[in-house]
């Protein structure tokens, strides 16, 4: 009996060191693959981790809009950003509802220094959107804008010169556009009017007219999954030049700024292992 014991335990013993070793080899195995899985998405991580660690759970001045309630020339709200703009690459993205219908312009965002439109975003007369960097446009086909709100996002980078637009989460083709420039800083960010001199010449018939929810920029280009997040209402909060829940708005004219119900906002569960799935 004690002999028999002996054997399967050395048996049990045997089989064990086999199976072990086997684990192991299907530890390193799976380790090897997290490893290159990760080394390949490491960068967006970085990325995303920079905001979704500072998701606003509560903070009721992210909800705040501004209505800018008729066609006119001096109604406008200025943005002071939390840096200089001077820019080799961003990210831009605008929530706004407009009824404005027609072949109208109608100016989206401008950044005005000295003696250049430095960056504007406008919607067309023929309903295309487009993004001016101090010079000739990049136009973008994008579906009609309805009355009701749309998260509209830009995305450009100097190196390359590629440029993406993303309609409520969808984006269109890459165009090549304005490769090796910068934006440059010392200028003003103005909503609701396209200043033809630094802060002046305004037109009525380019104004916005509709409601502004949020107004946020990066100096760096997010990845399309957070753009798609946000574009759903998860409610990131990082934005390191532009801050909808802190910047500070300076209004003029008839603009009126509303601050919406605290529930009213989508705080992010969305954790960033399962982004990454």
């Amino acid at each position: 009996m004690q002999k028999q014991h002996k054997g399967y335990s050395s048996t049990i013993t045997h089989a064990l060191a086999h199976t072990n070793a086997g684990y192991k080899s299907l530890s390193a195995a799976r380790i090897h693959i997290c490893t290159s899985q990760e080394l390949r998405s490491v960068n967006m991580k970085l990325i995303l981790s920079m905001f979704v660690a500072a998701v606003l759970l509560s903070d009721v001045e992210a909800g705040r809009s501004l209505v800018f309630p008729e066609e006119t020339a001096n109604s406008l709200v200025e943005l002071t950003p939390a840096k200089p703009l001077s820019l080799d690459a961003f990210t831009l993205c605008l929530r706004f509802a407009t009824e404005l219908k027609g072949k109208r312009e109608v100016i989206l965002f401008a950044y005005r220094t000295l003696h250049f439109d430095e960056l504007n975003v406008w919607r067309e007369k023929d309903g295309r959107l487009s993004l001016y960097l101090s010079g000739p446009g990049a136009f973008f086909e994008v579906p009609e804008l309805g009355p009701l709100a749309n998260h509209v996002c830009l995305t450009w980078e100097s190196l390359t010169g590629r440029t993406t637009m993303y309609v409520n989460g969808r984006s269109s083709a890459s165009q090549i556009y304005q490769r090796g420039h910068r934006v440059r800083p010392g200028g003003r960010v103005i909503l609701g009017q396209d200043p033809d001199n630094f802060l002046g010449d305004f037109q009525a018939e380019q104004s916005f007219v509709g409601e502004i929810f949020g107004v946020n920029m990066w100096d760096y280009v997010l990845p399309s999954v957070a753009i798609q997040l946000l574009s759903t209402g998860e409610d990131f909060s990082d934005a390191n030049v532009l801050d909808w829940a802190t910047v500070t708005l300076m209004p003029t004219g008839s603009v009126v700024a509303f601050q919406k119900r605290s529930l009213d906002l989508k705080p992010s569960t969305t954790s960033l292992d399962a982004l990454f799935e």
